[in-house]
């Protein structure tokens, strides 16, 4: 298997505990979120800085909150509340938008940090009594005063798989996809299930087919908003294509030759299709 290039991979970002006390202001980083938008400015030769060394006078936001240390430097996320106007200057995005127009690495953090301040919205108080929560000093965590309920980052796991069947690769269409894209198969893992498992489950439930030979790939954190995407390729293993018309509403196998429009950059699932393409896989 080709090695991991994981876009949104949070290395080298370490959240560390307990938080620094003694990281100078010069060494402090912030990346500003508006909802799920990531604020940026341009600088000369129309480069984008997503992570700003100091706040705009004028900026609105809620409190900080402490993402983790790269090198000698900390970083921390401020929301600005969806009402506020933007600081002058900035401009918004999403994520994935500033791929190719950003640095890798700050992108990476930028993403992370989506997550994190999400997770802070998520459980500001307590889902089993209502208190408001407060960070814990030693890991990354929300934790309940009142009835010591702690809560940690959601990821929620998921499997991605190439199938080949000779010179072909299966590929399918959600109806929730671009007019006319295809991709893998991908679902989510449930309780119970190894992953190996999951992958033949998603396979037989979406396209009716079976696989064998399972081999990992790589994985990728997919902030979109909390999945753990792990990839496999797998061989066709028997069956006819009978999609389930919900998840999937086309499916078919393809060659080199004939692929159909598929995903964009910065995901695993262009990773493997490319991968397959130059026979890495």
């Amino acid at each position: 298997m080709i090695a991991s290039r994981p876009f949104y991979g949070i290395s080298p970002l370490f959240p560390v505990y307990p938080k620094p006390e003694d990281i100078s202001p010069a060494q402090k980083y912030w990346i500003l979120i508006q909802g799920t938008q990531v604020l940026f400015r341009y600088q000369l030769e129309s480069k984008i800085i997503i992570l700003q060394n100091s706040l705009p006078t004028d900026l609105v936001c809620n409190d900080p909150v402490y993402v983790g240390i790269k090198g000698d430097c900390m970083y921390h996320v401020c929301e600005v509340p969806v009402s506020a106007r933007l600081p002058e200057g900035f401009e918004s995005s999403s994520v994935r938008e500033l791929y190719e127009k950003a640095q890798e690495s700050d992108m990476a953090i930028a993403s992370y940090a989506v997550r994190i301040l999400e997770f802070h919205r998520l459980h500001a108080f307590c889902g089993r009594c209502g208190t408001k929560t407060l960070p814990l000093t030693t890991e990354r965590a929300q934790t309940c005063p009142v009835c010591n309920t702690t809560v940690y980052p959601r990821i929620s796991p998921a499997i991605i798989v190439l199938i080949k069947k000779g010179e072909e690769i299966l590929l399918a269409r959600s109806p929730r996809s671009p007019s006319g894209f295809y991709s893998v198969i991908a679902g989510f893992n449930e309780p119970g299930e190894n992953l190996e498992q999951t992958v033949h489950r998603e396979v037989k439930e979406e396209v009716g087919i079976s696989v064998q030979n399972l081999r990992y790939f790589w994985s990728e954190p997919w902030p979109f908003p909390d999945s753990l995407m792990v990839g496999f390729v797998a061989d066709y293993g028997g069956g006819e294509i009978q999609v389930d018309n919900q998840e999937i509403e086309d499916a078919g196998w393809f060659t080199r030759e004939n692929l159909p429009p598929y995903p964009s950059k910065a995901s695993i699932s262009r990773e493997l299709i490319e991968a397959w393409i130059s026979r890495e896989i």
